[in-house]
This record gives structure tokens, sequence and C-alpha cells, in this order.
């Protein structure tokens, strides 16, 4: 058996964990040392334009002069309402590309629920509102609404959850599923080694704030002001969710810079803190993740997710 047939073989990798855990990072260089390609798992990656505020770092997919091959960047326009079935069917083709030239998959990002549409197949449809559940759901509070969502047994096409009239429609959806299990379900799932990247809470949190910081002083808002002026709806922005939530905000004079960016960082955490939730509910809908630390130095991180691949496929 060649070398390329034996990567053939290989199952997919799927590298998780919370916002600033340096899930990416990992992935990068685990690519490296397996001749492996990235498939982003985030739900905002996918927008041109928006760089800054979706953390894509792209100049971390250039290691040592060497660069690593990425997927589902930049596919989108901002302003686009790009769905998990937009994300199931790219990542398919995308997928199905990256082995039949024999690299290795990586499939790397937070956004727990695109990340189990597709290493579960779950098949979507359409639902009719359920306007007596929206008007009990709405008197919870936004980890009410995660929490909750976390507990289904099914999926449905929504992106983040730092929104809770996406929040609300996905338990719409995830409640009519429940009821009848008949009408959609999970089809054959892909084999998949699933690595989460787990750092402590008060690491999360001075990354969380750190980062932020940064991304301010590097031009976070003349992003958003420069979406506006190419006539990006301000809704549009405020749908995504977090960065582009508060900060267009800001630029439409509904919120103060002080205030922006302290509800902002309040708000990265309490995402983070939901990310967590979707993960744990991950391993209690089945999938086995393997938590490595992201506090250790990054070649024993690699040296470990390399060991659980080998271990695994």
């Amino acid at each position: 058996m060649t070398k390329a047939m034996q990567r053939e073989g290989r199952k997919l990798l799927a590298i998780v964990g919370p916002t600033a855990c340096g899930k990416t990072a990992l992935a990068t260089r685990v690519a490296l040392e397996t001749d492996g390609e990235i498939l982003s798992g985030d739900s905002r990656m996918v927008y041109r334009g928006m760089d800054i505020g979706t953390g894509k770092d792209l100049d971390e997919y250039t290691i040592g002069g060497r660069s690593v091959p990425y997927h589902l960047i930049d596919i989108a326009d901002a302003g686009d309402k790009y769905t998990v079935y937009n994300f199931q069917q790219d990542f398919a083709e995308a997928y199905a590309d990256i082995r039949a030239r024999g690299k290795q998959p990586i499939l790397c990002g937070g956004s727990g629920l695109y990340v189990e549409a597709v290493i579960k197949n779950y098949g979507l449809l359409s639902v009719p509102p359920n306007h007596d559940l929206r008007q009990e759901l709405e008197a919870k509070s936004q980890d009410e609404l995660a929490a909750m969502l976390a507990t289904y047994q099914e999926l449905h096409n929504v992106t983040d959850l730092d929104n809770r009239r996406r929040t609300i429609r996905a338990i719409e959806i995830a409640d009519y599923l429940a009821r009848h299990p008949e009408e959609n379900g999970p089809l054959e799932g892909m084999e998949c080694t699933v690595v989460g990247v787990d750092v402590s809470r008060e690491v999360r949190r001075e990354r969380i704030t750190r980062r932020l910081r940064t991304r301010l002083r590097e031009g976070l808002v003349e992003e958003v002001r420069c979406l506006l002026d190419k006539g990006v709806k301000p809704d549009d922005l405020i749908y995504y969710g977090l960065e582009y939530k508060y900060v267009t905000l800001y630029c439409t004079g509904q919120m103060g810079f002080d205030e922006m960016q302290s509800q902002l960082e309040i708000a990265i955490h309490q995402f983070a803190k939901r990310q967590m939730t979707w993960f744990r509910g991950m391993e209690r809908r089945g999938t086995k993740i393997h938590w490595v630390s992201g506090s250790q130095p990054m070649e024993d991180m690699v040296a470990e997710v390399v060991e659980i691949m080998n271990l695994n496929n």
C-alpha cells in the first residue's frame, strides 16, 4: 500500500475547543506533521471581509516558510445568510478533494454545531414555527437557551449561539424533530477522531481579554465601518453576533466605545462558556472527545494529538 493510499484511509481529524484556546495554531502544526489540510469549522470565517472580528489569523497557516492549505474560509459575501446546510455541502466537496489527493483532512473550529452536523451527517429539513413555544422561550436567558439546546439529540441550520432569535429557532426545530423523529435524523456518519483543546477558565479569560484589545488596536472598528460603507446592512452584521454585533452598535451611535468594549468582552466570555456546553453535549450524544491541555508547550500538544490519531486509525 502506498503512503498516499494509507493517508486516504485515515479518519477525519477534528480539532475543537472554545474561542482563544489555541486550536488553529495546533491544527496547522499537526497538518505539517501529517501532510494535512485544514477545513475551517467556524460559522463566520466563511465571510469575505470579516477578518479581524472572526480571528481568521491567516498568518498562522504559514510556519517556517511552509504553507498549510485551508478550505471553507472566504467563500461567501458578508451580508449573506450562510447556513449549516450550505456548510455541509461545501464541506463534502472540499473533504472529497482532500481525500482524493491523499492528504490528511483536519476539521478545525469552535462552531460545535457545524462540526457535529458534518461528522454525524445530519439531514436537514424545513420546520414550521411554533409560536407557543417561542413565547415560552422568550422568558429564558441566553445561557438557559444554550443549555436547553445542547440537550437535544438533533441539530439544525443555525450558526453560533450569540443571537437569541437564532437560538430560539434552533430549539423550536430541535423540539419538532424530537416529536417527529421519523421525519429527520442522522444519516450514516463519518469516521472521525475528535480532539478538544482545553484551557482553564482563568487562562481562557485572560486570553480573550488580551485578544480583544489586540483586535481593537489592529482595526476591528475600521473593518466594521468598511463593511457598512460597502452596503452591508447593520442588521446583517448584528445578526452575526459578538464582535460584529457590538462594534456595529458602536459605529451606528447606539453605544459608546467603552460600553461597547466592556459588553463585548462579557459576551465573548459567555460565548466561550456556551461553546463548552455544546461540546459536553456532543459527548453526551455519543461523540468521544479526546481532551488535551492547551497550556502545555506546542510541541507536546502536537505529539499528543498525532499519537491520538495513530491510536484511532
